[in-house]
């Protein structure tokens, strides 16, 4: 019954495109070719790297959209209905996903990552465990290679006849993820400082578990909150003078308010932290990469703690 719903739900959508909206365009087949549809920018940006021009890539998150007001459209739906590959987070911010998974013709293979890598739950600002999964599974570069060898297996059995260069491609784009990890780690393992603080969200918990940091935030995981309480705003105050941070973060979907209010009576300054959920459209029209916006981030946080 919860399947047969599913699939009323999905073609209500799909009929709903074609009487308001023929104008919206849908990934076409292409002879020979994968279609594959990623959720958000991480996975898309990892399969590209792994399927160069031998697939159809989409990402349903559009550039400049902030991550957790997306909700798919019909062409969306649409999409992965016709794609070979779809993978998604899963999690509380993909539960429309769960729906259309479980509409979708078995041909479909599904990738649901967050099932697939060790995983976190939330941390309350006082260091409480909170009951939500973090979702935020990319952000540590050690589960990028996880999810990258992931992913790759499967497009290389979905598509025999380009195995060899996916694998090449994937071999390649591994190197460059370790060495990412690496620049990483070496900042991490020799700075003065073991502390980092956002003035923000906070979607970084696997970064900082896997580089043994510690930190403090303004709200905890991607939290509905617009604005920390007055005694965590102290509380921040106190520990960026106190131990002289040079550095507040802030997220690059960010009105950076809070990370500058931490900022005005102390000699730290507001830097951005790319989260990678999503990417502005200005860097996805400059060619910018999951690998660059990590990097970038290395650079701020190898200032923040010197």
């Amino acid at each position: 019954m919860k399947k047969l719903i599913a699939s009323f739900f999905v073609i209500i959508m799909m009929l709903s495109l074609a009487s308001c909206n023929s104008e919206v365009k849908t990934m076409s087949k292409e002879e020979g070719k994968l279609n594959i549809v990623a959720t958000i920018f991480p996975y898309y940006d990892f399969v590209r790297n792994i399927t160069g021009d031998k697939a159809n890539v989409r990402m349903l998150l559009s550039p400049g959209v902030e991550p957790h007001h997306y909700e798919p459209s019909p062409s969306d739906i649409i999409d992965i209905n016709n794609s070979d590959l779809f993978i998604y987070t899963g999690g509380e911010s993909d539960e429309w996903a769960e729906s259309i998974v479980e509409s979708l013709d078995t041909d479909v293979k599904v990738l649901k990552l967050i099932d697939l890598v060790k995983t976190y739950n939330e941390e309350e600002t006082d260091k409480t465990v909170g009951e939500e999964t973090d979702e935020h599974i990319w952000t540590s570069p050690q589960n990028a290679i996880e999810i990258t060898k992931i992913i790759s297996q499967e497009i290389i059995l979905l598509d025999k006849n380009n195995s060899e260069y996916f694998a090449e491609n994937s071999e390649k784009y591994l190197t460059e993820l370790s060495e990412l990890d690496n620049e990483l780690r070496n900042i991490t393992e020799k700075a003065k400082r073991n502390k980092i603080v956002f003035g923000d969200r906070f979607p970084i918990l696997y970064f900082v578990k896997e580089y043994n940091l510690d930190y403090e935030c303004a709200f905890p995981g991607c939290s509905s909150e617009t604005e920390p309480g007055i005694a965590t705003v102290n509380h921040l105050i106190d520990v960026v003078k106190e131990e002289k941070i040079p550095v507040v973060f802030y997220l690059d979907f960010s009105n950076q308010a809070v990370a500058t209010l931490l900022c005005e009576d102390s000699n730290a300054k507001p830097m951005v932290f790319h989260s990678c959920h999503n990417i502005t459209q200005e860097n996805f029209n400059n060619g910018e990469t999951y690998i660059s916006l990590m990097k970038q981030n290395a650079q701020a946080v190898e200032e923040a703690l010197n």
